[in-house]
């Protein structure tokens, strides 16, 4: 899901809460165990296979019976995490929630969503524990990349790998808009300046209405570059809420309504002035801004009821809580 927003991750983490779930049980269940406590090269190799499957796994990890980290991180990309201060390697995680959990006997614990402290991003880890030969108690860890998870069960993984060219192309959009306002306000300036140094015919009466026409227009078409920039580039945007295609939609409609409305004032302003050529066609624009506004105003309050109706639905996976980490 690229870089969304961590309430809307959150929100999704609960509505599909069961099969994350499972999903990640599944995962670590099937780490092969096998040499993995005193073979950091075997951890690797492990973690390879497993993020080569669900690329959102990033991090492995042992724990001793005591809750001592045994083994230096391993993470996603093939190599072990060089950080200046910390590998991980010794640090006491005896507090975890999943944990004290393995200490009431769970042999597996899924945690709630928490902030890594690796990357700052969400993330949940997995735990199992392990019993070698002789006795000796061992907890594998697996973390895993939340917004990652999310995308591969929504079938949105394909979507984030382009998503940064996606971005790439409205900012080239965002880029031409502005241009275009440059040349509007040129021309602006150019009107006003004939305005003022012009004579004083009938014709020169209409000039301060040409200059509000390209400020106008500016104006509209820099709301829509910038309401561009913010929905496409700047803000995170979960395409599958209806709420962020409904907001998007409702800029974008209020920026062209805003314009077609202040167009049909200035053309009977012309017509007041005298030049009534166009008069028809500013009643025509009125009514076509009338209607926009109906419009906008029936998606908006049938789209926020059917959403509204979608999140009152009962939900059929709850599970019991679980501490988060």
């Amino acid at each position: 899901m690229g870089n969304a927003n961590f309430i809307s991750l959150i929100e999704r983490y609960h509505e599909f809460r069961d099969p994350i779930c499972e999903l990640v049980a599944s995962i670590v269940t099937g780490v092969d165990e096998a040499h993995l406590v005193d073979d950091q090269e075997r951890q690797r190799r492990e973690l390879v296979s497993v993020a080569g499957h669900y690329p959102f796994v990033e991090i492995l990890y042992l724990l001793d019976g005591d809750g001592i980290q045994v083994s230096e991180y391993v993470v996603e990309g093939n190599q072990t995490v060089s950080r200046k201060r910390d590998q991980g390697k010794g640090r006491d995680r005896g507090q975890r929630p999943y944990f004290r959990s393995h200490r009431a006997a769970d042999p597996l614990v899924v945690t709630e969503p928490y902030l890594s402290t690796a990357n700052r991003q969400l993330c949940i880890s997995a735990s199992r524990r392990l019993e070698t030969e002789t006795g000796e108690v061992y907890y594998l860890v697996l973390d895993f990349d939340l917004a990652g998870m999310l995308g591969f069960l929504m079938g949105d993984a394909a979507r984030q790998r382009f998503e940064p060219f996606f971005k790439a192309v409205y900012v080239a959009i965002v880029v031409g808009l502005l241009g275009v306002v440059g040349l509007l306000l040129v021309s602006a300036f150019r009107e006003g300046f004939a305005a003022v140094f012009g004579g004083n015919g009938a014709e020169h009466q209409l000039k301060p209405l040409g200059v509000i026409i390209f400020l106008t227009l500016a104006l509209a078409i820099f709301d829509l570059a910038r309401t561009t920039l913010e929905e496409e580039v700047l803000m995170s945007k979960d395409i599958f809420r209806h709420s962020s295609t409904r907001r998007t939609i409702t800029r974008f409609v209020a920026a062209i309504l805003i314009a077609v409305s202040i167009e049909a004032l200035l053309l009977m302003f012309k017509a007041a002035l005298g030049d009534g050529e166009h008069l028809a066609e500013a009643a025509w624009m009125m009514f076509a801004s009338v209607g926009l506004m109906v419009g906008l105003g029936i998606y908006v309050y049938l789209g926020a009821r059917a959403e509204a109706i979608l999140r009152n639905q009962p939900a059929s996976h709850a599970m019991p809580d679980r501490k988060p980490d």
